[in-house]
């Protein structure tokens, strides 16, 4: 096969040219706006249930299931992050049959995980609650959430890697304006299934299913009438066997890197589900909050793969550089900005969610005990997500495995028994995302990841196929 020239539509958007800051804020806005949409689905739910059914209901859409869809949802899109970056570098290289094969791989690959996931999930969620040691009087709607949000996952998983493509090309618009129409359907019916058909926390799940089945619609059929090399058509639907392994060699352990986060989450939600249900409450309320950093500084993260991925492929290392050293220092006024406003209006901010007494208590300690450390996470953030981009994926899985995980659990299974108090247990963040940072900083610099990776796509920057092995 030869490499056909591409046609540049939508996604030339000067990530390989022009000026890097501002070329880096046009892509950053729209993801992040994205991801805040993202996040409102389930910040939306958990408003509306807390509201109008109870904080049981709140408990039961957060916490262990919150902590049990991350796992698994994660794993997936860590897994499909390796099409992402293949199909950057290829996007980058002007390589249009690589773009094409890594397009269909990535959705079957969404197609077959998504059906596996809705079986599972559903026969495996009471045992998993009950394995987190959840409160009884929170299993009953926690259950009927997970299963029916298991029954739909496939098309959750179509959205984000459709929306990874999108984006892997340049185009972080149009995933935003699919969001926003699917937010507000998400809201619309989360008021008709709660507020007027009664059926509480099932209600809040089947909005949410339906409110993704539109998104993932909506990203297919863009990718379906694209003019442009990632073109989607139904009749190549196909696993290619040697892209597979070069996605997973990327993939797989971004995959397990952001599964031992949900691991060790899991693991802590379900030292936090004995406190009872006051603190579960206030986890969960601290968490919707919590989450808007997570997705700004996440939204930094895809913007720094996406930038080294096409830069690395169009060879301009000087670019891929000078890339994450500013999207490292918008992150750092971010992160402090965010953490100013929590820190002050942090108690105002859960009344959104509740106006128990006890609960917006707890969530204030939550706040003032983790929000002063949200600095010290974005070297994890900004070098993973740059190495990532570049195909450097085990040393930062390694990495994130020791430092998230591994201390997390000593943590938790040493110190915390003769200390065991919310103060003890909510601390293990930020000493985990301290020490991992110093770990990132030692290997961006010091192991030369970026002339690996660099020496590994030169042969193929002109060659069509999959980037071989040196």
């Amino acid at each position: 096969m030869t490499t056909r020239k591409l046609q540049f539509g939508i996604g030339s958007n000067g990530i390989t040219e022009g000026v890097i800051w501002k070329q880096i804020l046009l892509y950053f806005f729209p993801i992040l706006l994205g991801t805040f949409f993202q996040q409102m689905y389930n910040t939306v739910d958990a408003v509306i249930v807390g509201q109008f059914v109870g904080k049981e209901a709140l408990a039961a859409v957060g916490g262990a299931t919150g902590q049990i869809i991350n796992l698994i949802v994660g794993f997936f899109v860590g897994l499909s992050s390796g099409g992402t970056v293949i199909i950057s570098q290829f996007y980058g290289m002007r390589n249009a049959d690589g773009v094409s094969r890594a397009v269909h791989t990535a959705i079957a690959l969404a197609l077959i995980i998504g059906v596996f996931l809705a079986v599972v999930g559903i026969l495996i969620a009471p045992a998993a609650l009950r394995m987190m040691r959840t409160p009884e009087d929170i299993i009953p709607g926690a259950e009927a959430y997970l299963r029916i949000f298991f029954a739909g996952i496939t098309t959750s998983l179509l959205y984000n890697i459709g929306s990874g493509i999108l984006r892997a090309i340049g185009d972080s618009r149009r995933p935003l304006y699919y969001l926003i129409v699917c937010t507000l359907a998400n809201i619309v019916l989360d008021l008709f299934f709660v507020a007027v058909l009664k059926l509480g926390v099932a209600g809040v799940a089947i909005a949410t299913v339906l409110a993704q089945a539109i998104s993932a619609v909506l990203v297919i059929l863009t990718l379906a009438r694209a003019k442009d090399s990632y073109q989607l058509r139904l009749r190549k639907l196909r696993i290619d066997l040697s892209l597979l392994k070069n996605i997973l060699r990327i993939g797989l352990p971004a995959g397990v890197q952001s599964s031992m986060f949900a691991i060790s989450n899991t693991l802590i939600q379900s030292t936090v589900n004995t406190f009872g249900t006051d603190t579960v409450a206030a986890w969960t309320a601290y968490s919707k909050l919590d989450a808007f950093f997570w997705m700004i500084t996440g939204a930094f993260g895809i913007s720094v793969t996406t930038f080294v991925g096409q830069n690395l492929g169009a060879g301009k290392l000087d670019r891929v550089r000078r890339s994450v050293r500013v999207v490292f220092l918008m992150n750092a006024v971010a992160a402090v900005t965010m953490s100013l406003v929590m820190f002050f209006a942090g108690t105002n901010l859960l009344r959104i969610f509740t106006s128990d007494a006890e609960v917006l208590r707890l969530g204030t300690f939550l706040i003032r005990r983790m929000v002063p450390f949200y600095i010290t996470w974005i070297s994890v953030e900004i070098f993973s997500g740059a190495m990532r981009g570049g195909g450097e994926a085990l040393g930062p899985m390694l990495l994130t495995i020791f430092g998230i995980c591994v201390l997390r659990i000593i943590w938790i299974f040493t110190y915390l028994p003769s200390h065991n108090t919310l103060g003890t247990l909510a601390f293990s963040y930020p000493l985990s995302w301290v020490i991992t940072s110093a770990l990132y900083w030692l290997y961006y610099f010091k192991s030369g990841w970026l002339k690996r990776r660099s020496a590994h796509i030169s042969p193929v920057r002109t060659v069509s196929g999959v980037p071989r092995e040196n």
